[in-house]
């Protein structure tokens, strides 16, 4: 009798799996899909993944991450020392500061969030370029040589292959571009001219970083970076004023500085000896 019993249970298990099965197989059952692990949650995929891995950087890392990270800052002026694969003080230091530009919290953690801004605003980087960065913070020195080089800009109106022969790569001209068009796009073309050439001014002037994005991204240096102007595309008109800085013509007579009068809240400005105006801006030293 008990043998029975264990026979018909086992044939009931049996057949209980063998339904169970073919509910799963069901293509008509909906299921809900299996839940993500938490790290492929945090971690974005997408432009981020092409370049910087999908880990976090923070301080104490080294390596080819650290390594992308040091070049991309330094090419938008946020980095000074020497691309050496070290997350170190200085990276810190740089990363906290390109955080607070652009609107994350400065935690000095490179997460995904960081990372694609920072591809996004490095849109021309390529890992060629990163070893002219190795040579410290001297990048028109690390780009002597290169004179012969076209630097086609955006959208290919107006080339800018001077800036080659002054030791300015692509993405120094395109940011100078930017700059023009982010802070006087409505000023006459000579005041343009100007606004590139102060920024050219300030490159030679050792109380200013030597690349015009480090001029550029200097803390309260720009109203257009303030307000997040910079990254509006230039038109041919702002990459012509570019050309014509390049070429020589300084309207200004060497000026470092230039502000507008009806917006100008910084009494310091004021007392600087103002030389020309040009449109709404005055130009001083």
């Amino acid at each position: 009798m008990k043998k029975t019993a264990l026979w018909i249970c086992t044939g009931v298990l049996a057949v209980t799996a063998v339904v169970y099965a073919a509910f799963l197989d069901d293509p008509g059952v909906k299921r809900s899909p299996d839940k993500l692990p938490q790290q492929a949650e945090t971690y974005e995929t997408g432009p981020v993944e092409a370049v910087f891995s999908s880990k976090p950087i923070t301080y104490g890392s080294y390596g080819q991450d650290v390594y992308e990270l040091q070049s991309r800052l330094k090419l938008l002026g946020f980095f000074y020392g020497k691309v050496d694969s070290q997350f170190g003080s200085k990276t810190l230091g740089s990363v906290k500061w390109f955080q607070s530009k652009f609107g994350i919290t400065p935690d000095g953690i490179v997460g995904a969030k960081t990372k694609l801004k920072l591809v996004n605003a490095t849109a021309h980087w390529k890992p060629t370029e990163t070893p002219l960065h190795n040579g410290g913070s001297n990048q028109q020195t690390a780009n002597k040589g290169r004179s012969g080089e076209k630097a086609a800009s955006t959208g290919g109106a107006v080339s800018l292959s001077p800036g080659r022969a002054a030791g300015l790569s692509e993405n120094e001209l395109k940011m100078m571009a930017n700059a023009v068009y982010g802070e006087a796009r409505g000023e006459p073309f000579e005041g343009q001219v100007a606004v590139a050439a102060v920024i050219l001014n300030r490159v030679k002037s050792p109380n200013f970083p030597n690349t015009p994005s480090g001029v550029i991204f200097q803390p309260g240096a720009f109203t257009a970076v303030a307000d997040g102007q910079i990254w509006l595309t230039p038109n041919p008109q702002a990459r012509k004023a570019v050309q014509q800085a390049l070429n020589g013509w300084d309207p200004t007579g060497g000026c470092l500085y230039y502000f507008n009068p009806r917006t100008a809240t910084s009494k310091w400005i004021w007392s600087r000896p103002q030389v020309k105006t040009i449109g709404e801006h005055i130009f001083c030293m």
